[in-house]
């Protein structure tokens, strides 16, 4: 990871925490009135133009210091799945180029710790799914 890489991430994700301050009150409340569309999906995460997903994930990493600081060192992953159950918040972080995914889950009693997990191995039958939602929301052009 260069420094240059962490700078360009941490930038972006300071645009994206100025797009919520447009959009919603704080990053909490605009997670609050979006938690019921991110659950349980999987969500593109694009930049430009920016996705449900790359805006829901700078809202998580807002909202989760420990999140941003790995999203500023790994850079946005391709897509990011979210669920909770017993209280608790899971986010998954698809890298598809490396073929890895992050594992995200909030801390039981604490409202912005977060704990970590992975590298685990991107299955072929994911990387096909990811491959195919990736190309159903933004295909590749033709030359």
């Amino acid at each position: 990871m260069t420094f240059h890489r962490f700078k360009t991430t941490s930038l972006l994700l300071a645009a994206a925490f100025s797009v919520l301050s447009c959009t919603s009150s704080t990053p909490d409340g605009f997670l609050q009135k979006t938690n019921s569309t991110a659950k349980d999906h999987i969500m593109l995460v694009r930049r430009t133009p920016p996705t449900f997903g790359f805006t829901r994930l700078s809202a998580l990493a807002a909202h989760y210091p420990d999140l941003g600081v790995f999203v500023g060192q790994k850079d946005f992953p391709d897509f990011i799945a979210e669920t909770s159950k017993n209280g608790n918040r899971y986010i998954i972080l698809y890298y598809i180029s490396p073929r890895q995914a992050y594992a995200c889950r909030s801390g039981v009693g604490s409202s912005t710790s977060v704990e970590f997990s992975g590298p685990y191995p991107i299955t072929d039958g994911e990387l096909s799914t990811l491959s195919n939602l990736k190309n159903k929301v933004a295909p590749t052009p033709m030359n």
